[in-house]
């Protein structure tokens, strides 16, 4: 900010400096014009002595070649003149040369209103840059600061601006988001404590009872062998309710890992071809991955145009991470009331028992190892999908990996 105010400072003051240069110059040739009679004076003084005509009637010189001087006649002491003049001797008399000044007072004001306007708009334009960039800017830059340190209640001001409107109110919705996410995991982990609690205190129960059957059959207090299996035949049941506790907490776990709004609507299936497109183009440009899209027959579609541009994000993110780095096509063909949007990469080193588990939350194939990853991005897919009423599938053929999205016609 400093920089700036300084630099703005700095522009001002520049021009104001050559405001002053100007007029100093103006001024000075404006002297300079004020002596200039004198020089005419000269000249005509030489003309009226090759003339002798002209020495007696200098009424008749002709003057429309000079710029000051407006009149020359024979010098009287006693005639008043209320004109400015000179008194120059010519061939041994006296002429009295009129003038006038050249009034440049006009041109002073024009080139002034000039530059002290140009110094306005460059005032207007500072201020305007300021307000309009500058301080939207700031108010991001502090916005991020606190999005960084985890302060997500504060809401972001709204700015009309062109340049950063949309942006800081697509942040403020990136706040609400986070904060939503941020609540979300605070009461995930509310109710995992509780579940925890919950679990640990049902297990207690047949645990002891497991403990208090095995000490028995280990001291000896069974003497019967109807007694021993009376007690095994507990042991077992505990158990199995242990195991079933078990089975909860396995099946809670694999269950809305994470949770989604989705809005079905009709759009044009070249919306999300063409920003794939634009998107991926570039990067895999720099990647030097050979990227195609093969012509398709536009149609509008019942999807989630922001999901299932995410699903199909996934899926050029895996090709990107798992493949070859040879090839990513993009394919569209149609089947029934659905369009198949196909990602096609080769180099999948993969087996194909693992395919049909690629689905499961937090798996992840043998082809994954050293390569950064959770294991949820084709379970994303696969659940937002099947919200969108449509249907996502795996194919491989040898080490070409085919990933499909299945979308319904609108």
């Amino acid at each position: 900010m400093s920089r700036y105010v300084k630099f703005s400072v700095f522009i001002i003051l520049f021009e104001m400096m050559l405001i002053g240069v100007f007029n100093y110059i103006i001024m000075t040739k404006s002297h300079d014009d004020n002596h200039y009679e004198k020089v005419e004076a000269k000249r005509i003084v030489r003309v009226l002595e090759a003339d002798k005509t002209l020495l007696v009637m200098p009424e008749k010189l002709d003057l429309s070649q000079y710029k000051t001087i407006t009149r020359v006649t024979v010098f009287d002491p006693n005639q008043v003149c209320n004109n400015s003049y000179l008194v120059e001797s010519a061939g041994g008399r006296l002429y009295r040369f009129e003038y006038t000044i050249k009034d440049n007072l006009d041109e002073i004001i024009m080139m002034n209103v000039a530059l002290f306007s140009i110094l306005l708009i460059t005032i207007f334009v500072i201020i305007y840059y300021y307000i309009k960039i500058i301080r939207p800017f700031q108010t991001m830059s502090d916005m991020t600061v606190e999005l960084a340190k985890g302060h997500l209640t504060k809401p972001i001001k709204e700015e009309k601006s062109k340049f950063f409107g949309k942006f800081i109110w697509g942040m403020d919705m990136l706040r609400e988001h986070l904060e939503a996410e941020k609540n979300k995991s605070f009461k995930y982990e509310k109710d995992k404590k509780t579940l925890l609690m919950s679990l640990s205190h049902d297990i207690r129960t047949p645990l002891s009872t497991i403990k208090l059957y095995a000490k028995a059959v280990a001291d000896g207090v069974y003497e019967t062998e109807e007694e021993k299996r009376e007690a095994i035949l507990g042991i077992i049941e505990k158990a199995d309710e242990i195991s079933k506790y078990s089975n909860e907490i396995y099946s809670i776990s694999r269950d809305d890992i994470v949770e989604f709004d989705v809005k079905s609507n009709d759009i044009y299936l070249s919306q999300i071809i063409e920003k794939i497109e634009y998107y991926y183009k570039e990067k895999l440009g720099v990647l030097h991955i050979s990227f195609v899209v093969e012509k398709y027959d536009n149609c509008l579609i019942k999807a989630d145009e922001d999901r299932l541009i995410e699903c199909i994000q996934n899926l050029f993110e895996n090709a990107i991470k798992y493949g070859d780095g040879e090839e990513i096509r993009l394919t569209v063909r149609e089947e029934e009331e659905c369009k198949l949007i196909s990602v096609i990469n080769s180099g999948a080193k993969i087996e194909s028992s693992e395919v049909v588990n690629l689905f499961d939350s937090f798996y992840r194939g043998s082809n994954s190892s050293g390569i950064k990853g959770n294991g949820l991005g084709l379970y994303i897919v696969k659940k937002l999908m099947t919200m969108m009423q449509g249907e996502a599938f795996l194919e491989l053929d040898g080490e070409k990996f085919t990933a499909t999205l299945v979308v319904r016609k609108a």
